[in-house]
């Protein structure tokens, strides 16, 4: 009898080699885990204040901004080498220069411009430029999810713009605070209803980390109640949404998906119909406040609502969860 030979045990372990090889490429791969959320549907207020500070009108006449080429939408970041944090502290650098000209650093369209302004005294001897500025804002809408596994949250489903120029404000940092609806001015053709509510400007629920045009992004400090559902594919037919209309109270109501184009900008992915009638009663549809109101369909999230149609507030838009969460970033994990 003769043993194995030297290449026999070589042929051998190859051959264990390549049976392992086959198994490992035989054996079933695990599927990643699906992607949870809580649907959170509870307006929140929100409070965001401006990195510098945003040109929203010019005097008439001709006024030392209108002479230094300034814009409406330009964005003051900087005023004689001093970085402007605030429309307080900028009148303060303005009288700071004694009326000598001053370097303003302005953000424009994306890009930086240098402008020199010189600051004329007023009827009440303050120096000034002429030009209306703004470095905060404050108002209420939805937080549309809660991610448990990275204690980040979603709400609007759209940016927050300044109201004279409809430009997305230059984000430096703000947070969300409790709110509780009041009231409802309900919706009609040609005039957009809202959510009138209270909110504790001295309590914070968690920070902000970003801006965006898909919505407002940040962490809480404490984690709502709910229970998280997977992400899921908008599809035309029938479906909820989360909202709270009255005091603290999130219910569930009847909407329909009557079209989905993703390629859509602006959180306009979805075009929505309310069909219930509780809420029909209630707002006449959707009103400014519910943006941010999460969707689902088969008991998965799908998107959130984000505008009224101003001739028929029974219908609107609203944008694709899955552009809410690209625009969310690394505050997501």
């Amino acid at each position: 009898m003769y043993g194995p030979s030297k290449y026999a045990k070589r042929a051998f372990g190859a051959g264990m080699a390549l049976a392992l090889a086959c198994l490992l490429w035989a054996s079933p791969v695990r599927a990643a885990e699906p992607r949870m959320l809580v649907p959170v549907g509870h307006t929140v207020g929100v409070k965001l204040f401006s990195r510098g500070i945003l040109v929203v009108k010019l005097t008439d006449g001709g006024t030392p901004a209108r002479e230094c080429g300034l814009r409406t939408g330009d964005v003051i970041v900087k005023c004689g080498g001093d970085t402007v944090t605030s429309t307080e502290q900028f009148q303060s650098l303005l009288q700071k220069s004694g009326g000598e000209a001053a370097d303003l650093q302005i953000d424009r369209n994306g890009g930086s411009v240098t402008l020199s302004v010189e600051p004329s005294r007023n009827d009440e001897g303050v120096f000034c430029i002429g030009a209306w500025v703004r470095d905060s804002m404050a108002g209420i809408g939805t937080m549309t999810y809660y991610d448990p596994a990275s204690g980040a949250f979603g709400a609007l489903g759209h940016g927050i713009t300044d109201t004279d120029t409809a430009q997305l404000m230059p984000f430096s940092n703000g947070s969300i605070l409790p709110s509780t609806v009041k009231a409802v001015k309900r919706g009609e053709a040609g005039s957009a209803g809202e959510l009138r509510g209270d909110f504790d400007l001295t309590r914070d629920l968690g920070p902000l980390y970003a801006n965006t045009g898909s919505g407002v992004f940040g962490t809480l400090e404490t984690v709502p109640e709910g229970q998280a559902v997977p992400l899921g594919m908008a599809l035309p037919g029938e479906a909820v949404i989360l909202a709270n209309v009255q005091g603290d109270e999130v219910r569930e109501y009847g909407i329909e998906i009557l079209r989905v184009a993703s390629g859509a900008a602006d959180g306009r992915d979805l075009v929505l119909e309310v069909t219930d009638p509780a809420l029909l009663e209630i707002t006449g549809g959707i009103v400014q406040g519910m943006s941010g109101s999460p969707i689902l369909q088969n008991g998965r999230i799908v998107g959130a609502v984000t505008h009224v149609l101003l001739n028929d507030p029974t219908k609107g838009y609203g944008i694709l969860i899955d552009h809410m969460l690209e625009a969310a970033g690394n505050g997501v994990s």
